[in-house]
């Protein structure tokens, strides 16, 4: 059974658009939730053994250790993730005694803590978005390399932009989530999230490629033209692409809900990225070579 996937290009193509509309006005709107890895600072999480205190308490009693803006956020059960300014290890360990004192004495564990001066913060903020652009742009090359010898009738250099089209695609609406989950949920960017990024551009762009490398098998051989060589070569593919990112997502998706804590944003935003990524290697990228192509008929 053949599905009419690029004649309804436009629907994807609206579909598409809305989402990124909404993620860029989200971004604008909230911003990002930077977590110490970007801006500075030390994070603290531990889990009391009794009843937790409240959010008020802690802070109440942790005010006169000049934190700057503490802050508190309940974790799990019984957990207590708190933020504040860059300190040393001898203020970590006053505030250890602090909670010590309020959980009753050893009854709380320690399960992370994580400090990160501004200057360093500013610097991977820096070489995080290098990286992200580094990974584009070899992306663009190779896959204008690889379709080298497909000049007819997209130039090879135009299957690695759609590509680069439908990974910004990706990367918009999977930060613009973040921006929203930031906003109601405390959910943070960190390097981890950077790390889940760049995993799903390879991830995005491998099953772009799938689908392009089909384009270029049935292009000499095709007795339809372009529109319909793309719709087939796509049909031809989409169980595929559906079936492995079904069985990737149902990986990540345990990781999620059973997973521990500290790796539960870095797999949510993998998951969301793998969704995107397969729906716009099979609607996005395939739809833009025929609207180029429609293009330079016209011309």
């Amino acid at each position: 059974m053949s599905y009419n996937i690029i004649q309804k290009r436009k629907i994807w193509l609206s579909i598409s658009g809305l989402l990124v509309a909404l993620s860029l006005a989200a971004i604008i709107a909230w911003g990002l939730n930077l977590g110490i890895d970007f801006t500075g600072g030390s994070l603290l999480e531990v889990d009391f053994k009794s009843a937790r205190p409240s959010a008020a308490e802690i802070q109440e009693n942790l005010k006169d250790l000049g934190l700057g803006s503490l802050t508190a956020q309940p974790s799990g059960d019984n957990g207590v993730i708190l933020r504040f300014q860059d300190i040393s290890e001898e203020k970590h360990q006053l505030i250890l005694e602090k909670l010590n004192i309020m959980g009753g004495e050893n009854q709380i564990d320690e399960l992370r803590f994580d400090s990160v001066g501004p200057s360093i913060g500013q610097e991977l903020k820096r070489k995080s978005v290098l990286a992200i652009i580094i990974v584009l742009i070899a992306i663009v090359l190779y896959i204008a390399w690889t379709f080298r010898k497909v000049s007819k009738p997209v130039a090879s250099w135009k299957y690695g932009l759609a590509a680069i089209i439908a990974l910004f695609h990706d990367v918009i609406i999977t930060v613009g989530i973040f921006a929203v989950l930031g906003k109601f949920f405390g959910v943070e960017i960190n390097t981890a999230f950077v790390a889940a990024i760049l995993t799903v551009l390879g991830y995005s762009v491998n099953d772009t490629i799938v689908v392009f490398d089909r384009v270029r098998e049935n292009l000499p051989k095709s007795e339809e033209d372009f529109e319909g060589t793309i719709n087939t070569s796509v049909n031809q593919t989409i169980t595929r692409s559906i079936n492995t990112s079904i069985t990737t997502l149902l990986v990540l998706l345990s990781i999620v809900f059973f997973g521990g804590a500290t790796i539960r944003d870095f797999i949510l935003a993998l998951s969301i990225g793998v969704f995107v990524g397969t729906y716009s290697s099979i609607f996005l990228a395939s739809p833009i070579l025929v609207i180029w192509e429609k293009i330079r008929n016209r011309g």
